[in-house]
């Protein structure tokens, strides 16, 4: 193809561009540690719906529920008149119906369904007959999968090479595309410019794509790559971690518009409606009508949840625990945790619960047993300030990782493209038994916990104590400590889930909470550290032990660690130790039939035996009906039933000095909620966009994702199976509700510092409302003021 000419003011405005497309794009974090992201991060900054508007434009995605599903909820009563004019009040757009009346006519009028503009692929697809959008996907996908791949393929195409030059190596050899039809295609990408930035320039240029079109021009395209534009975000979100940066995204651009272009140049027919879609994409991104609807009618649902859940926090709470609790224990907030304290509340008057992030305050980056590999146990918008390590003795060390390298190697002689067809032979009827103990919840063996952490020895007592206390002053427990307490991590263990870490601690990496739990526990039950402790005021009582504990969401049984190295099984706190059992199997047992009831043919004795089944695709629900996070005193949720629909984090803001915990849970806690909320949110109801699709034909690709079928688009997400139980949505699509129990000047100061957090309630991805003494008071107005609530929300 002939050279095109650039000019400067071009190529900055391209490159511009798709920068801006490039960050318009979620990252999506490897299958080892995954945590739930913001599909919308990209538009957090725009009304939602304007980003409503951008992207049904570039994917054809809903981010509203349709109307039908409101219409039956308003016929139930669920959504009330009131709760409908309240929304339509509160809408500030010009677009909205002239009154309630209006608005009802409309909620049984069919909203046309979000359309993506085409790309050439799809009006190639529609002349030539050629599925074009597909062979992409197929070719892109099968070059993907080597290129990205972290050690689960034999060999890689182009080991080492950055992804524009391993992709021109690659196509300009892959016939595929000419088979299909594409003349020339292999030449064509021989003939590109040698770096990305280039390419995109002169292929926008080469399409017509002026300035104005780009950016959503480019976000369509990116968008067409699915979880592999995602993956390459993700590489760029580590990148700018470190301080550094990345062009892979780019580079998967260029890739998509080299395809635009050969196919334009194949099909020169298609030149006026192409130009048509790129006027489409010059054109401003502005929400339409039936878009301001369905956003108004959401708002009504998220008010009808507002009002049903303040009129709960409204009823009298139940009593508080005894001046000196039996027992406290302090639980990560997420909504699995919820049942579980309501449960372990129940089993006695003098037992107390906490909620704080599941990490403890602590962010570490832990190296395992076995292992030099650094895990980051800490929300993925922080950066590690800690370090710890399992690593035992040297004799110790070298065995287990002997052991891990045979393990790999088995594996990689199983797989093998000659040797795994002998190992069938050989030993597949030897593997029936196995498969069949799986398929009862049989299989497997109990895996030993991993040796104790260490926290870096280079800290001394005093900076240990430091931190100490910086986390007991930002859990709220500075007194008042019980004979035993117990830090609550939780995980998911479960069989044949390659979205298995997606279901253990967000707040720790994608991680289980355990190693965070023992850590805090070992620095709180450490003499010196506690002795320094004092002189910060907090005075932990002598004979208070500090148990780390882990909570299994898939079975709700909960393990206590290193108890006995301690020596509390036989010594001064063995009862405490003996009562606490007790109790927590109560709980667990209570809270099983509870969820025994929601999942698909389970019964109560079999919840557990779910996680250990190969073939269980729902294992349980995760964090399915989040709707609200809640910062107050426990005492302002103990007893109510929430449903596990709660994020529960403990704050007293009047034991808050200069509000810095209230800051801590604006930008952190609630932020990662968030991005849980809305991933359930997107998956739910674009889930062609934003979810992973089908477990039953999931195949995990690179250690990096899953793809359905045998190759193609890389699906980043949650399986369809993880919100829907064949028949209906198990996840209620509804916005997070903030309720933060503290001043609305104190709430107003932080928002004022943190524009990034105060945008998320001021374009209405989220909800905030100010608590007092437990009861809603006042609901945040976007752009800054509250506005009085009468009453329970």
């Amino acid at each position: 193809m002939q050279e095109i000419d650039i000019t400067p003011a071009r190529l900055s405005a391209t490159l511009k561009a798709a920068e801006a497309a490039a960050r318009a794009i979620p990252p999506a974090f490897p299958l080892d540690a995954t945590v739930a992201v913001n599909p919308f991060l990209g538009q957090a900054g725009e009304d939602v719906t304007v980003a409503a508007a951008r992207l049904a434009r570039v994917a054809g995605a809903r981010l509203f529920r349709p109307r039908a599903e409101i219409a039956a909820e308003v016929a139930e009563g669920r959504i009330s008149d009131d709760d409908l004019a309240a929304a339509l009040i509160a809408c500030s757009s010009p677009l909205k119906p002239v009154d309630l009346a209006l608005l009802k006519a409309k909620l049984h009028a069919p909203a046309p369904a979000p359309e993506a503009l085409p790309t050439v692929a799809d009006l190639a697809a529609e002349l030539s007959g050629t599925d074009w959008p597909a062979l992409i996907e197929r070719c892109v996908g099968l070059w993907a999968a080597g290129h990205f791949d972290r050690g689960q393929a034999l060999w890689l195409p182009a080991p080492g090479a950055d992804a524009w030059a391993a992709w021109r190596a690659w196509a300009a050899r892959d016939l595929t595309p000419e088979i299909a039809g594409l003349e020339g295609f292999c030449a064509h990408v021989a003939a590109v410019p040698d770096t990305p930035e280039r390419a995109i320039v002169r292929a926008a240029k080469a399409l017509g794509i002026e300035a104005e079109a780009t950016e959503t021009a480019f976000h369509r395209l990116l968008m067409d790559l699915g979880g592999w534009a995602q993956h390459a975000r993700w590489m760029l979100w580590q990148a700018e971690q470190e301080g550094a940066t990345d062009r892979t995204l780019l580079a998967l651009l260029a890739i998509r518009l080299i395809w635009e272009e050969a196919l334009l140049a194949q099909y020169p027919a298609l030149a006026p409606r192409w130009a048509e879609v790129a006027r489409a994409h010059a054109e401003p991104v502005t929400p339409t009508p039936d878009m301001v609807i369905d956003a108004i009618l959401q708002d009504a649902a998220e008010r009808a949840f507002q009002r049903r859940l303040g009129a709960l926090l409204d009823r009298p709470a139940a009593g508080a625990a005894a001046e000196r609790p039996a027992l406290q224990a302090a639980f990560c907030i997420d909504v699995r945790s919820e049942p579980f304290r309501r449960a372990l509340e129940a089993q006695a008057p003098g037992i107390e619960t906490i909620g704080f992030a599941g990490f403890f305050g602590l962010p570490v980056a832990h190296c395992p047993h076995g292992s030099d590999v650094a895990e980051a146990h800490l929300p993925a918008l922080l950066k590690p300030t800690l370090r710890s390590t399992s690593h035992q003795p040297e004799a110790a060390e070298q065995a287990a990782r002997i052991a891990a390298r045979a393990a790999r190697a088995w594996r990689r002689f199983r797989q093998a493209a000659v040797s795994s067809f002998a190992f069938v032979e050989a030993a597949g009827l030897a593997y029936g038994g196995k498969l069949l103990a799986g398929a009862f919840g049989k299989g497997g063996k109990a895996s030993l916990p991993e040796p104790a952490p260490r926290l870096d020895a280079s800290l001394d007592p005093a900076r240990r104590a430091q931190i100490a206390a910086a986390v007991l002053t930002a859990m709220g427990v500075r007194e008042g400590f019980a004979r035993l307490v117990l830090l609550v991590g939780h995980g998911a263990k479960v069989t044949n889930n390659p979205h298995e870490s997606a279901y253990h601690c967000g707040a720790c990496g994608g991680h289980t909470g355990a190693v965070s739990a023992r850590l805090l526990a070992s620095l709180l039950n450490d003499p010196d550290t506690r002795a320094h402790l004092a002189t910060a005021g907090i005075a932990v009582p002598e004979d208070t032990r500090f148990v780390a504990a882990l909570h299994e969401t898939t079975t709700d049984e909960v393990t206590l660690f290193d108890v006995e190295k301690a020596g509390d099984e036989a010594g001064e706190h063995a009862q405490d130790l003996a009562r606490a059992r007790a109790w927590l199997e109560a709980a667990g047992r209570q809270v099983r039939a509870g969820r025994a009831l929601r999942l698909p043919g389970a019964a109560p004795g079999g919840v557990a035996a779910r996680a250990r089944d190969w073939a269980e695709t729902r294992p349980e629900w995760g964090l399915a009906g989040c709707a609200a996070f809640i910062a107050a005193p426990r005492a302002v949720t103990r007893g109510k039933d929430l449903g596990g629909r709660a994020f529960l984090h403990s704050y007293d803001w009047q034991a808050d000095e200069g509000f810095a915990t209230l800051e801590l849970i604006l930008t952190a806690p609630v932020v990662v909620a968030s991005w849980i909320a809305l991933q359930y949110h997107g998956s739910s109801l674009a889930p062609e966009t934003f979810g992973a699709g089908n477990k039953l034909i999931h195949n995990v690709v690179g250690g990096i994702g899953v793809v359905e079928g045998n190759g193609g688009r890389l699906r980043a997400g949650l399986p369809w199976q993880a919100v829907h139980d064949g028949e209906r949505l198990m996840h209620e699509p509804l916005r997070l509700t903030v309720l933060i129990e503290a001043p609305r000047e104190a709430i107003a100061q932080v928002l004022a510092r943190h524009r990034e957090v105060a945008a998320l309630f001021d374009n209405g991805w989220l909800h905030l409302m100010q608590l007092e003494g437990g009861r809603v008071s006042a609901r945040y107005r976007p752009g800054g003021g509250w506005r009085e609530e009468a009453g329970a929300a």
